[in-house]
C-alpha cells in the first residue's frame, strides 16, 4: 500500500509556524547592528581633517556644496575640526586640484602636512533635483569613514541621506496634479539649489552626535566618553 508523504509546513499550524519564523529572521536582518567603536574610544581622536569630498554624481557642485557643511556637524560634536580654506589652498599649493587624488594620500602624510589626529572620508553617492514623470526629488546621499591618521585604522564608517521627498504629500490632485506638482518643484529646486539645504541635513545626519551608529562626541563635548 502506497503512502503519502505530507511535507511539515503542509498543515495551516505549520505554515503559521513558519511563517512567523520569516517574519523573525527578516526582522533581524533590517534593524541595524550596533556599531562597535572599540577602535573609536582607543584612539580618542581630537582633531579631525575632514578631505573634500569624492563625487560619484553627475552634479559637478556637489563636492564642495557638501563640503562646505561637513565640518559644523563635527565641530558642534566637540572636534576641533582643520579650517576648509586652510586644507583646499595647502592641497592647491601642491598641485593637488582632484577630490579623488586627497583619498589616495598615505595617512602618515596627511599626519604630517595637518596634524591631525584622524581624517573624515567621504563619498557623494547621490546630489541634485531629479524629474521622474509623476515625481520630482531633490536627494543627497552620502558615505563617510572616519580614518586614524596615526595608525592608518578604521575608526568609523557610516551613511546618510536628505530628500525633499521625505515630508511631501504626492497624492493629491490625481495623475495629473501629481505630473504638475512634480513639475513645479523641480524647477524650484533647482532653481533656489535646494541640494545645499539637503547637503546640510545628509552632513549633520552622517557626522552629527545623537544620530543611531553616528559620531561619538568630541573631546570639547560635555558628552565626552559618556556614550
Amino acid at each position: 500500500m502506497s503512502q503519502t508523504f505530507i511535507a511539515p509546513w503542509g498543515s495551516g499550524l505549520s505554515r503559521v509556524f513558519f511563517a512567523l519564523v520569516l517574519v523573525g529572521i527578516l526582522g533581524a536582518c533590517a534593524t541595524p547592528q550596533p556599531y562597535d567603536y572599540t577602535a573609536f574610544k582607543q584612539a580618542r581622536p581630537a582633531s579631525m581633517l575632514v578631505l573634500p569630498p569624492a563625487n560619484d554624481s553627475p552634479e559637478a557642485m556637489a563636492t564642495y556644496g557638501v563640503l562646505s557643511q561637513v565640518t559644523l556637524p563635527l565641530a558642534e560634536a566637540g572636534y576641533y575640526v582643520i579650517p576648509v580654506s586652510l586644507m583646499d589652498e595647502t592641497f592647491k599649493q601642491n598641485g593637488i586640484m582632484d577630490a579623488a587624488q586627497t583619498h589616495e594620500l598615505p595617512a602618515q602624510k596627511l599626519r604630517e602636512i595637518f596634524g591631525a589626529d584622524a581624517a573624515v572620508y567621504i563619498r557623494i553617492k547621490q546630489y541634485g533635483t531629479r524629474y521622474q514623470v509623476i515625481a520630482s526629488e531633490t536627494l543627497v546621499e552620502v558615505e563617510g569613514r572616519m580614518v586614524d591618521l596615526r595608525s592608518g585604522q578604521l575608526l568609523w564608517e557610516g551613511k546618510a541621506r536628505a530628500s525633499s521627498a521625505e515630508n511631501r504629500n504626492n497624492n493629491q490632485g490625481g495623475p495629473i496634479g501629481m505630473l504638475i506638482s512634480a513639475l513645479v518643484n523641480q524647477i524650484m529646486e533647482t532653481a533656489t539649489d535646494a541640494s545645499f539645504q539637503y547637503a546640510g541635513l545628509a552632513s549633520q545626519r552622517l557626522l552629527g552626535v545623537g544620530t543611531y551608529n553616528g559620531v561619538l562626541p568630541g573631546p570639547r563635548s560635555p558628552l565626552y566618553e559618556k556614550r
